[in-house]
């Protein structure tokens, strides 16, 4: 196979720990070829959707630690997406316009016959905060709101509530507001921009304490292993960007449970890949633009994460052609 990355630019990958070099490695020992384009690379002309995408390759023997781990070829060549055996959308958010817009390129190019994977409009379609909503019977009670007294009365309900952006990312923008919580008002009007923007607001849930889980699923399938976020001591987010320790585990019976519910219901979609990120016996997040933990898991338990993903990526590409 020739796989196209749509992704970040390679000289900010933490390559010892980056999900998409993982990917790369296991394509790489097993024959395939790669190349790289960065999101303001793709374009449409002429009708056609195409990207300015340069091979690459990895380097022997290099420092995963260091900045030199890749090789390119000295210029790109503008091939339409259709050309390659399959596109794998690897860009981070924040997920702006300009994302959304790739999202609708790879529809047009998925039109064209190229395989592109997760595919745009399942991107689009499944917001990871919001995505969660289709399986409410597997989350914590939950609001979506920039209504102040809605928002209020929900906190003064539940008690003890997490509010967050719908675009944040790393744990940004989280915040816990206990019961007597002096600052509720200046909180929710900082998160909500005086009511302007929607928020999301859900019931705390106090087995964070215990981690928060990364359950990956592949093609329908969950790993068999989760990846536990454990927050600092005093910390409310687990998540590793904001300080918390991963620990891989195997997945428990309400674990698997959940994983299967949203993979039975949402692999048909075009989502080869998903993050679940589960507390306690809840739902909390499902992560479809660049799920990640992929090396975490694989050093802890021995279980190829990435291996795994180029097995189902292969067999999709197959179904597809």
């Amino acid at each position: 196979m020739h796989v196209l990355f749509v992704i970040d630019p390679l000289p900010g990958l933490k390559a010892w720990k980056d999900s998409s070099v993982a990917i790369m490695r296991s394509l790489d020992a097993r024959g395939h070829r790669f190349s790289f384009a960065l999101m303001q690379d793709l374009y449409i002309d002429g009708g056609r959707v195409r990207a300015a995408a340069t091979g690459m390759g990895l380097r022997a023997g290099a420092d995963a630690h260091g900045h030199d781990w890749w090789t390119q070829d000295d210029a790109p060549i503008e091939r339409d997406l259709a050309e390659f055996d399959a596109v794998l959308m690897r860009k981070d958010p924040p997920f702006d316009m300009e994302y959304v817009y790739a999202t609708h390129l790879f529809d047009y190019a998925v039109a064209q016959g190229a395989r592109v994977f997760n595919a745009g409009s399942a991107i689009r379609n499944h917001p990871e905060k919001l995505a969660i909503t289709e399986f409410a019977a597997y989350t914590a009670p939950t609001l979506v709101s920039r209504d102040m007294a809605r928002l209020r009365a929900f906190h003064a309900q539940q008690g003890d509530v997490i509010v967050k952006p719908l675009d944040g990312m790393g744990g940004s923008g989280i915040f816990r507001l206990r019961p007597e919580e002096p600052n509720l008002g200046s909180i929710l009007e900082t998160l909500t921009e005086l009511g302007t923007r929607t928020i999301m607001a859900q019931r705390y849930i106090p087995e964070i304490v215990q981690g928060d889980k990364r359950i990956l699923i592949i093609g329908g399938e969950p790993v068999p292993y989760a990846l536990a976020r454990v927050p600092l001591h005093g910390e409310t987010r687990g998540n590793l960007a904001a300080g918390g320790r991963g620990e891989a585990r195997p997945l428990s019976a309400r674990d698997r449970e959940l994983a299967q519910a949203v993979g039975a219901r949402l692999a048909g979609r075009g989502l080869l890949l998903i993050g679940l990120d589960v507390i306690g016996d809840f739902i909390t997040e499902i992560n479809v633009t660049s799920p990640t933990c992929f090396v975490e898991i694989t050093e802890q338990t021995g279980f190829d994460v990435a291996g795994r993903f180029v097995e189902a990526l292969e067999q999709a590409v197959q179904v597809a052609a």
